[in-house]
């Protein structure tokens, strides 16, 4: 196998054993994506996190691509990626933290670095992923949160979101929340909740934060799920009515997607999930 500071795009599955001195390191990132058309790289060359990470790498020596556990669209956040990436320098994890930190821009930024067995692959070892999705309920929108929240200004019930988000909970037929999806449309959800939260300062509710944790998911279906929720707090449709949008396996039924600025890659798992 040939190896050159170019980045490669081929599977774990479709690599022969790292070469003597080459290593796997684990990364953790978080990025605010704003300006960011999602973790991975474009064919026109649209900045990415996956784009300024490799920028970010080639300085220090021989690389192939990282390697996320999730994909992120245009515009969504991430708290904790966890990211692999397959080196042929020597430096020791902490001095590849703060080379990486220097070099990559602002917006993102490596929060831890260690050493990884060849066998873990971000992607396809992990065992389910978690996404929140957050609100702010309130009659004025917010001049801090206008790039990580959704803002509402009409009052939502969050009672009865918490009742539909607990029907979506099991493996099931997304369709109905998916957006172009060629795969297989079932998929096991297995936490879904809603919960109010006050602002900083302040007693009212003011924030809603949903949270979303699955095996793997749909296009854009965590978006789709949001929009549905926000349609039963808003009257718009009952709780149980989640249950006949699942049935219908119609994307028509269900509510809109949602804008991503709201949207949070929170944490992934590597070991079965546990409630």
């Amino acid at each position: 196998m040939t190896l050159t500071s170019e980045p490669s795009t081929l599977a774990t599955s479709e690599r022969e054993p790292l070469p003597s001195g080459w290593r796997r390191l684990r990364l953790l990132l978080e990025w605010d994506g704003t300006n960011f058309h999602g973790w991975q790289a474009q064919a026109k060359g649209e900045r990415t996190v996956q784009g300024v990470l490799e920028a970010a790498l080639k300085p220090l020596g021989e690389t192939l691509r990282p390697m996320a556990a999730g994909r992120t669209d245009t515009g969504v956040h991430a708290i904790a990626m966890p990211v692999h990436v397959d080196v042929g320098f020597s430096f020791a994890p902490l001095a590849i933290l703060k080379a990486l930190n220097a070099r990559l821009p602002p917006d993102v930024r490596v929060l831890s670095c260690g050493e990884a067995d060849e066998d873990f692959h971000a992607r396809f070892s992990c065992k389910w992923r978690s996404y929140s999705y957050r609100i702010l309920n309130r009659p004025t929108d917010s001049a801090l949160d206008r790039h990580r929240a959704l803002w509402i200004p009409y009052r939502l019930e969050v009672a009865p979101m918490r009742h539909a988000a607990a029907h979506l909970v099991g493996r099931f037929d997304f369709a109905a929340f998916a957006t172009q999806e060629e795969r297989s449309t079932v998929r096991e959800i297995l936490s879904c909740d809603v919960r109010a939260m006050s602002a900083p300062f302040s007693r009212a509710q003011e924030f809603i934060e949903i949270r979303i944790t699955g095996e793997s998911f749909l296009r854009h279906m965590v978006r789709g799920i949001v929009g549905t929720l926000i349609e039963v707090g808003a009257g718009k449709m009952s709780s149980s009515d989640v249950l006949h949008v699942l049935e219908s396996r119609d994307r028509t039924q269900a509510g809109k997607n949602v804008a991503p600025h709201g949207l949070y890659f929170v944490q992934a798992g590597y070991s079965p999930w546990q409630a």
